[in-house]
């Protein structure tokens, strides 16, 4: 009996979550060929349709990588810190990075005519930089493979617990070019990784592994799988790279309905995830919070747009008067330090503490140019959990609450329980605040400091929020050499030992 779905009809039922179905569109049916694959999201109900000739193109990328990881335990650490170092060669060497940079320039072009954002995609000298230290700071970084972290004693034998590489890394991000280098830390603890990439930076990558990083690989003598690229800019090669068993876990970083929805296919085919697809941080002024600092925090939380950038800020009502005022003052002048508007998005509730003035309209930059609005617009509770993605102008929102608590109770119901910084002069009320926000990281300043690289010394594969519940065994900072697992080792000293129960 042929049990292989050749082809799909318009209206057909497929079934998803136990008691619910879904139904395929016209499109989908007129789409599906022979060899194709239909994965189902079992939460939401979702088709997902892959070709053939990208679920053969995915699986050959992480065949490679997964034969890589076979021959990388004789790899010696030596090997490895070469080729971080023959990296950073390749990425300092103006030739090979002018090929580089000449292909994200056309990169940045076709996004810009599509109107998307290139604010991560642009490959500055300052992110060169970040990855050139990111590389040599992996190549100073001791390896743990093979590292004892317990060993337990016996009467004749003796037990050790064993650090040792994890598997094939898969990771999928959208338009942050430096991303391919600093997830390349893998290796440091005996991994090997898969990417795929989005279409907006697919050049720029293709550019930096032909010039740079396939030429450091060869100078180390790693294994040519160890690092692998799925080669296509279709959303659907990241469904099938998600949904290959081989991997050991699956990182995703971008937007969030797309983060969720890859989650989804490596949780559906058992791999472990490290998401972040929301983010945005939270800044709480506490009853006894200083102006100058609560000033401070926002300021220097609104520099540029990225992950822990501030999105939502909490005002008490018994501070309004004294600290909105502050508030607006950092927000005006993080825009002129861009030499632009700040948007501001305030809740219908606390709309009375804002000056009329601030709901004129204004030019406001947004990725596709200048758009004039009102500076600022009133939204609903619920909209605290959507992250602002601008371009150049600042946007943030604002909500007046009754205490620090129900700051948290915000937080906690709508936010993608990420960063949460509470400025206030009371440590009871910190240390409260510690024990009751459900945030991986927590802070009482700017929340800008929530990067791997800057916080902790170490370049970060992604940085998880708590939207998806909290991680087991490990912290929100997901970095090259936290990528391990244990082996278990015995050793006898006496060959006559039996077990008696």
């Amino acid at each position: 009996m042929d049990t292989d779905l050749n082809s799909l009809t318009q209206g057909m039922q497929i079934p998803f979550g136990g008691d619910k179905v879904t139904y395929v569109s016209a499109e989908l049916a007129a789409a599906f060929k022979p060899g194709d694959r239909l994965l189902v999201i079992q939460t939401t109900g979702d088709l997902l349709h892959i070709p053939a000739a990208i679920w053969a193109l995915s699986r050959e990328a992480v065949e490679k990588a997964s034969t890589a990881f076979s021959q990388m335990g004789t790899v010696p650490d030596e090997a490895i810190t070469a080729f971080y170092e023959s990296f950073a060669k390749q990425l300092e060497n103006e030739d090979s990075f002018s090929l580089i940079t000449e292909a994200n320039a056309k990169d940045v072009e076709e996004a810009k005519s599509k109107e998307r954002s290139t604010t991560r995609l642009e490959l500055s000298l300052t992110m060169r930089e970040n990855m050139i230290e990111g590389l040599r700071m992996w190549s100073t970084t001791p390896s743990t493979r093979g590292e004892t972290t317990e060993d337990i004693q016996h009467d004749g034998w003796v037990v050790n617990q064993v650090t040792a590489g994890l598997g094939v890394v898969g990771f999928i991000f959208e338009g942050r070019p430096n991303v391919f280098a600093d997830a390349t830390g893998v290796l440091r603890s005996g991994n090997t990784v898969v990417f795929r990439i989005g279409s907006d930076a697919l050049r720029t990558a293709n550019a930096i592994s032909e010039h740079a990083l396939t030429p450091a690989l060869i100078d180390s003598g790693l294994p040519p799988g160890a690092v692998s690229l799925v080669n296509s800019p279709a959303r659907s090669a990241g469904y099938a790279m998600f949904s290959d068993e081989r991997l050991s876990v699956a990182v995703a970083r971008g937007s969030g309905p797309a983060v969720a929805q890859l989650g989804a296919v490596a949780r559906q085919a058992g791999i472990p995830v490290s998401l972040h697809g929301t983010g945005g941080a939270w800044i709480v002024a506490g009853q006894s919070a200083d102006p100058d600092r609560f000033k401070d925090a926002v300021f220097h939380s609104l520099d540029r747009k990225v992950c822990n950038t501030l999105n939502t800020c909490c005002v008490p009502s018994s501070r309004a008067d004294d600290l909105i005022p502050v508030f607006l003052e950092a927000l005006t002048q993080a825009g002129q330090r861009r030499g632009t508007k700040s948007k501001l998005h305030v809740v219908e509730s606390s709309a009375g503490c804002i000056p009329a003035e601030w709901f004129q309209e204004v030019e406001i930059d947004r990725a596709e140019g200048s758009v004039i609005e009102p500076q600022t617009d009133l939204i609903q509770f619920d909209d605290l959990a959507r992250e602002w993605e601008w371009e150049n102008s600042p946007e943030v929102s604002l909500v007046v609450v009754e205490s620090t608590d129900h700051a948290v109770n915000l937080f906690n119901d709508y936010s993608p329980q990420f960063i949460a910084s509470l400025i206030s002069e009371d440590e009871t009320e910190h240390a409260d605040f510690y024990q009751s926000v459900n945030a991986p990281f927590v802070g009482n300043g700017f929340t800008r400091w929530v990067d791997g690289q800057y916080a902790l010394g170490r370049p970060e594969l992604g940085l998880s929020n708590w939207q998806f519940g909290r991680l087991f065994g490990r912290g929100g900072v997901l970095s090259g050499d936290s990528v391990v697992t244990t082996r278990t080792t015995a050793k006898q000293t006496n060959p006559d030992i039996t077990r008696i129960k």
